[in-house]
């Protein structure tokens, strides 16, 4: 049929990943024996491509949390906010997730895509102005394409890129929005907030910082980059999701402006979309108090992250940037990866294969996400590992 025509690329892609060994889309894990391994084929594996940041996944204390949410209150909510009501919990998240940022307003979605989606579809239009960091995110691109509003991307993390955009918008800087994240997740690199900041402030526009991978990672509290780099009190909205360093499943918006109380009557994926269960809320709930109360966790994980970036970087591979718990091994081309991927897999390390065109000009990686509940001992076995690849750097 021609409607299925548009599906041969993908045929092709998934026919090469499967030449090259295991196809990296259909990875299962038998087994999970902690919030650092698994089993896969039978193999005890080192989970080193999972994003759980702080290692909360198997807390005793969010497990218990989540059992007695579903004991109490059942498995689902059945519908969304809007149709059948908030429980409880819900609101509880939001003024917790308020008070951890210092701002007035907070918002819930069921998954970090649909903050995304919700919390962009809501405040841009059609008359509107997005200016998109050209590495952001696939949900940040989704989400301003289908919000109407005309997009400007500029050169990642670059200043002087962004302004040149800002000066050609003209008097239509009113009507703009900045879009960045915090920390990217592919290279791990941060975005210069502060000086983006000094742009918007300096054009009249609004700034929106999606924070997924640095909740929990940067900031004295773990707000997160603009609270790292001292500027989260001028940043417009932040949005995030609880399914990296907090270990379940959702996603946030956070503003300082009432207007985000409004963004429920109009943003359809939370009009339309059932609200988290009460067992995510629940967990979710208590792995925010373990971020705030538990500074040890952000410690163990960038002494991992120390760890693990400066052994490789010693064996020569290519990396990131700068330090940070996302720890991307270049690879010097697509076949190469492949090949690599399925070595480390095979010896037991998951890591995940970063193919273009989702990655930063076109390169292949492969990406390693260091957690605070990796052993010293599992650092060392991923870095013997990658010592082993042929051919990779």
């Amino acid at each position: 049929m021609l409607l299925f025509e548009k599906f041969s690329v993908a045929r092709e892609a998934r026919t090469a990943l499967a030449g090259a060994g295991a196809d990296p889309t259909d990875v299962v894990f038998d087994a999970l024996n902690s919030a650092t391994e698994g089993v896969v084929k039978g193999r005890t594996t080192i989970l080193a491509g999972t994003n759980n940041y702080l290692g909360l996944t198997f807390n005793k204390k969010c497990i218990a949390a989540g059992i007695a949410a579903l004991e109490s209150q059942g498995t689902g909510t059945t519908g969304s906010r809007m149709a059948n009501g908030s429980y409880a919990a819900h609101g509880a998240l939001e003024d917790e997730l308020a008070d951890f940022y210092q701002c007035s307003n907070a918002m819930v979605f069921s998954t970090g895509y649909a903050a995304n989606l919700g919390v962009l579809t809501a405040l841009l239009g059609k008359d509107d102005v997005v200016l998109l960091d050209s590495d952001a995110h696939a949900s940040l691109y989704d989400g301003c394409r289908m919000s109407g509003a005309d997009i400007f991307p500029f050169k990642h993390s670059d200043l002087q890129s962004l302004e040149r955009r800002l000066v050609r918008l003209k008097d239509r800087t009113s009507r703009s929005l900045i879009v960045v994240e915090g920390m990217y997740s592919v290279l791990g690199d941060c975005a210069p907030l502060a000086g983006i900041v000094a742009l918007k402030e300096r054009f009249g526009a609004c700034l929106l910082v999606d924070e997924a991978h640095s909740v929990g990672v940067y900031g004295e509290r773990g707000c997160g980059v603009a609270e790292a780099q001292g500027v989260l009190e001028k940043v417009d909205f932040i949005v995030g999701t609880f399914s990296k360093s907090l270990g379940a499943m959702g996603g946030f918006c956070t503003s300082r402006h009432d207007v985000l109380g409004l963004f429920r009557y109009v943003s359809r994926p939370f009009i339309f979309t059932a609200s988290p269960s009460p067992a995510v809320v629940a967990t979710t709930r208590e792995a925010l108090r373990q971020l705030r109360t538990r500074p040890e966790l952000k410690d163990s994980l960038w002494s991992n992250a120390r760890q693990l970036y400066r052994g490789l970087q010693d064996l020569g591979f290519e990396l990131g940037p700068k330090i940070s718990p996302v720890v991307a091994v270049r690879c010097k081309d697509r076949e190469s990866a492949l090949a690599n991927w399925n070595k480390l897999l095979e010896a037991g390390v998951y890591v995940n294969m970063m193919l273009p065109p989702a990655t930063p000009g076109g390169a292949s990686f492969l990406r390693c996400s260091v957690s605070a509940a990796h052993s010293p001992e599992q650092i060392r076995t991923i870095i013997k590992e990658f010592k082993n690849l042929e051919g990779g750097h």
